[in-house]
């Protein structure tokens, strides 16, 4: 936990333990409840938004939306970025990566991010009820993001480059981890629309259908690229974040 922390998030924890492939597995199986853990944790405001100042909604769905990607430390969204720009350039695989590589964002990636994160305050924005459904609903979607990198770091799916940590962590979570932890997302998701009074068949599909859609993005991306990287970890979080709010919201 202290490596996934000093690795995932902006806590100010430091890991003095060296860091090897092993350690980096082992740390990435916390990464689903580490989403969850700060979804909750940035939905806050717009729960009090909510209760003592509802007409500020969309207020606090930007506040939460912007402390998400704060406790990140903005990576994700860097990710989304440069993978939208390198996919979007139609360029060969070697190309597109070195289009990925550069540190300036295109276009396409200001773009992503643009969408990405007006449909999470759009999203957060809708929810009605309890106060604290749309902070349910963050911790659901964040962790929910998490899990599709642990389905993209499957020993079944290439890694693009040999170097970074992409390459890192590629094909270091077992069938079993993989299967494990996206029964105990889907179980919280169960739990967590008992505890807001909220659609039980709507919490389970949409978490469901927003990894069959990322699945797909996976895939094209594996297919343009040879294989994903670090980048496109951080853009699978982004959208199976924004896919799984979206289900939320609309159910």
């Amino acid at each position: 936990m202290r490596t996934a922390l000093a690795l995932f998030t902006i806590a100010p924890v430091r890991d003095a333990a060296t860091l090897t492939r092993e350690r980096a597995a082992v740390a990435l199986r916390w990464f689903p409840l580490l989403g969850a853990g700060l979804g909750g944790l940035a939905a806050l405001p717009l729960a009090a938004v909510r209760a003592w100042a509802s007409h500020a909604t969309l207020l606090g769905a930007v506040l939460a939306v912007g402390l998400l990607a704060l406790g990140s430390r903005g990576l994700h969204l860097d990710g989304l970025a440069d993978t939208a720009d390198g996919l979007a350039s139609r360029a060969p695989a070697e190309r597109a990566l070195s289009i990925m590589h550069r540190s300036d964002i295109g276009p396409f990636g200001a773009l992503a991010i643009v969408l990405a994160v007006l449909v999470d305050v759009a999203a957060l924005a809708a929810f009605t009820g309890s106060v604290w459904r749309p902070v349910a609903a963050l911790a659901l979607g964040a962790a929910t993001g998490r899990l599709a990198v642990l389905h993209a770091a499957h020993p079944s799916v290439p890694s693009a480059r040999t170097t970074g940590f992409g390459a890192y962590i590629a094909g270091s979570v077992s069938t079993s981890v993989a299967v494990l932890e996206t029964g105990l997302v889907l179980g919280a998701a169960a739990g967590l629309a008992v505890a807001v009074h909220a659609s039980l068949a709507g919490w389970l599909a949409a978490p469901a259908a927003a990894l069959l859609i990322v699945a797909g993005v996976r895939w094209h991306a594996t297919r343009r690229l040879g294989g994903v990287t670090g980048d496109v970890f951080g853009a699978l979080i982004e959208i199976g974040t924004a896919l799984t709010l979206t289900g939320l919201a609309l159910s």
